[in-house]
């Protein structure tokens, strides 16, 4: 469990970025959403320990980040930053999988099949000799997410996971991480994106100008007014409120009823 007690973050220079943030994060998959500036990704780089709260507890299965070193509060809690090509450091894909696990002093026979694992996990099985650099942009993105995963953390903490990726690459990304959630971990997805958010969370956290205004359910979720926040409603949801059909978190879940009320 990552626990927030009353956090609230200011930077060096004077900017109040969060404000008496409390809420727990546990399995499955939990959006952070907001708006640029909304505090979201400051949030975030307090579960592993990257920033420290200025006031309040930050606690990670119990350990008070303030307590430990982020190397080893980042065994528990993976981060996969925006732009994965800044996070690669080796000249094939198996080499870059297995170079946090190397970093553990582990035997070498743990590092690869660590390893081989996160690569099979992210359906990157066959591209092990690959040049990182030579990847498309979903596979890139699932290689960050595979580099963080063979450290093998309890979380893994996502930032902007679909960003700049066209949809074949969009799909790759989204399948992985339901994959990833399935077998047990704890996924945090950082995103201004209210279309992700409502069609892969299954908890959403909001933040607005370093406040956390909503947590709770998909559902409950759906009865904001987002704009208000700052959020752009998805379009399949404003088309579906003007059908008449409700709200729903994805275009394939609209579609699905558009053809129902055809075929009826």
């Amino acid at each position: 469990m990552i626990e927030f007690i009353d956090v609230s973050y200011r930077y060096p220079d004077g900017t109040e970025a969060l404000k008496n943030v409390s809420l727990s994060i546990g399995k499955g998959v939990t959006a952070l959403l907001g708006p640029n500036g909304s505090g979201k990704t400051t949030l975030a780089l307090h579960m592993n320990g990257i920033l420290k709260p200025t006031k309040g507890t930050v606690l990670v299965n119990g350990t008070d980040t303030r307590k430990a070193k982020a190397a080893e509060l980042s065994k528990v809690v993976g981060y996969v930053f925006q732009n994965p090509e800044r996070m690669f450091f080796e000249e094939t894909v198996l080499r870059e999988a297995a170079f946090g696990p190397s970093n553990l002093q582990l035997p070498r026979e743990e590092v690869l099949e660590r390893a081989f694992s996160a690569l099979r996990a992210l359906g990157l099985d066959g591209y092990e000799e690959r040049n990182p650099l030579s990847l498309s942009g979903g596979e890139q993105k699932r290689l960050a997410i595979a580099s963080v995963l063979a450290m093998d953390p309890e979380y893994i903490v996502v930032d902007e996971p679909l960003a700049g990726l066209d949809w074949n690459g969009r799909t790759e990304v989204i399948h992985a991480l339901r994959e990833l959630a399935k077998r047990g971990r704890g996924v945090v997805v950082i995103t201004h994106d209210a279309e992700l958010a409502l069609e892969l969370a299954e908890r959403i956290v909001l933040m607005d100008k370093g406040r956390m205004v909503f947590e709770g359910s998909v559902g409950e979720f759906l009865a904001m007014d987002l704009e208000k926040y700052g959020v752009k409603t998805p379009d399949f949801l404003r088309i579906s409120r003007e059908l008449g059909l409700g709200s729903v978190r994805s275009v394939s879940e609209l579609l699905e009823l558009l053809r129902g009320r055809t075929l009826g």
